[in-house]
This record gives structure tokens, sequence and C-alpha cells, in this order.
């Protein structure tokens, strides 16, 4: 399992190391045997930004999760067919192909995925 957790919010304190146990006491109760997790707690106002973008809703919210596999593998083949984020142009040629992509997947088994944004978590 992997585990990643950012803390970009100085409302409330986040204690990791407990935190992570009772993430793993959790994974194990579910009897999920493997999976990678990124927590990234942020302010009300970067949640109501990232709600509006992902879910059409311009309100703050506790949660928001992503089934990220999908669009990392879909911005994994895009560099493997040689697309780059190096330039602003780049990454706007790259961007346009992620999100052709994910819109047809999309289409396709009913999901909401947008590809990978800059500048969200700086």
């Amino acid at each position: 399992m992997s585990l990643v957790i950012r803390n970009l919010q100085r409302v409330i304190p986040i204690r990791r190391v407990p935190l992570r146990k009772k993430i793993e006491i959790a994974r194990s109760i579910l009897g999920v045997q493997k999976f990678d997790l990124a927590i990234i707690c942020v302010d009300n106002k970067n949640i109501q930004h990232l709600n509006r973008i992902y879910r059409e809703k311009n309100v703050p919210t506790d949660v928001l999760s992503f089934p990220f596999h999908e669009v990392t593998a879909t911005h994994g083949l895009c560099h493997l067919l040689g697309f780059t984020h190096s330039t602003e142009a780049d990454w706007q040629k790259m961007h346009q192909k992620e999100k052709l992509v994910l819109d047809e997947l999309n289409r396709r088994t009913g999901t909401r995925l947008q590809p990978l944004s800059r500048g969200l978590f700086q």
C-alpha cells in the first residue's frame, strides 16, 4: 500500500502517524489487500474550487475522491506517444489530447474524469 498525506491547510492540525495507523486499520476492516491512496487536506476555498471543476457544484464539500488510475494511465500513454508538457504550448497540446481521450472514456463508461491539472495544489 502506498499512502501519501499532504496538508495544505492550517485550520485543523493533521497528525500523520496516527492518521496512517487508522487508515491501515480501516483497510484491514474493509478487507482491502492492496491500494494506493493520496490524501490532500485543503481549506474551504480550495475544496470549493475543486468541487466546481470536477462536480460542477460551486460549494465547499467535506471529501472529494478520484479514481486516478484512468487519469494517470491516460497521461502516461500520451507521454509514450510523444506528448510532453515542458512548455506552455506542449502542455496545451497534451492537455487537449488527454481531454479528448477522457471525454470519450466518460461517454462510454458514465464517469466524469478530467485530465491532470496544473497548479491546483501549489
